[in-house]
């Protein structure tokens, strides 16, 4: 745990009311701009004002949050907040991930996920990035389900969740990254001091990335595959190891990460090995959480590599691994 703390240091701190949640710090930081300017020059002034950020005591009319809405509802009209770039205008039609307007499918406080983020605030929307064969949220993460909820009320249901006990807010899904644009909307809405964990497959695009800069605490990721040829099979997805290396290094530059792979049948030489050489290699002072709980749900039993639950010796091989090799490990 001492480990944890160190590594997770930001997030601690703003439990223990030390520091402000970084989003807070973005609704206080000025920030003058047109809308009627070309979105190149609103990126342009976004990153200028992100750099030398100067925060006021007050709330603004103004503020560096009010920027990054406005440059995701410019991207919302042609989507490519994910990878997948289907540049399809939110307001009247879906792209790949199934996701038009924002649906919560459930949220509530979730007891089970790692030790020091419980009680976690877990709000998941339906629709997902990826098409993964093997999904256990498959219910809500490749249907359109769920109720679309205003900011303000999902912004009231947070207040009222920390007063049961909620330690942060965990934006997840299906995957948060088609929900951006509703996110920062939802967050212009609050004003507790909760951590902000962004837990995503990390397929997001370069300016998805860049409007999660300066909002979010904590990088909740998973790391699937080592290699592009396992993604495209078991998630249909292109371009992925390039894609979630890259918006890794990033997010180790702005923030904290907890990083977990799901260990799989038959996958140590192709996934896991290459993914925690690569960890030790580019990102090595983040948390790992290496996970045992792979079962065949949704279509794996069609995939006959996939199609058991991972064995115990497979689970600690990896384990051993990551030890031999200095992974931080919870």
């Amino acid at each position: 745990m001492n480990i944890v703390r160190r590594l997770l240091s930001y997030y601690f701190d703003i439990l223990n009311h030390d520091k402000y949640a970084r989003y807070l710090l973005c609704k206080r930081s000025p920030a003058s701009f047109d809308k009627s300017d070309l979105t190149e020059n609103l990126w342009k002034t976004h990153d200028d004002f992100l750099k030398k950020q100067k925060l006021c005591d007050f709330e603004l009319d103004i503020s560096l949050l009010d920027l990054k809405i406005e440059l995701a509802s410019r991207i919302f009209m042609r989507c490519n907040f994910c990878e997948n770039k289907c540049n399809v205008d939110r307001n009247k039609t879906k792209g790949k991930c199934g996701v038009k307007q924002s649906r919560v499918a459930s949220e509530f406080l979730h007891m089970s996920e790692e030790s020091f983020l419980v009680p976690s605030h877990t709000i998941f929307f339906s629709g997902c990035t990826f098409s993964c064969v093997f999904c256990q949220n498959w219910d809500i993460s490749q249907k359109n389900c769920g109720v679309y909820v205003e900011p303000s009320q999902l912004a009231d249901i947070i207040h009222s969740r920390k007063q049961q006990g909620s330690i942060n807010v965990n934006w997840v899904g299906g995957d948060p990254t088609p929900n951006i644009f509703y996110i920062l909307k939802t967050l212009k809405k609050m004003n507790v001091n909760l951590p902000q964990i962004w837990n995503s497959n990390m397929f997001c695009s370069l300016d998805t990335m860049n409007l999660l800069n300066g909002v979010f605490d904590v990088y909740l990721t998973d790391f699937k595959y080592g290699n592009n040829n396992c993604a495209k099979k078991l998630s249909q997805i292109d371009k992925y190891f390039e894609t979630v290396s890259r918006n890794h290094k990033i997010a180790y530059e702005n923030g904290e990460i907890i990083l977990r792979h799901l260990v799989m049948p038959n996958h140590f030489n192709c996934c896991s090995k290459p993914i925690l050489d690569w960890i030790i290699k580019n990102i090595p002072n983040c948390v790992v959480n290496i996970m045992a709980q792979y079962r065949p749900e949704y279509k794996a039993i069609k995939f006959e590599d996939i199609s058991r639950s991972v064995s115990a010796d497979e689970f600690y091989d990896v384990k051993k691994y990551a030890n031999k090799i200095g992974i931080n490990q919870i």
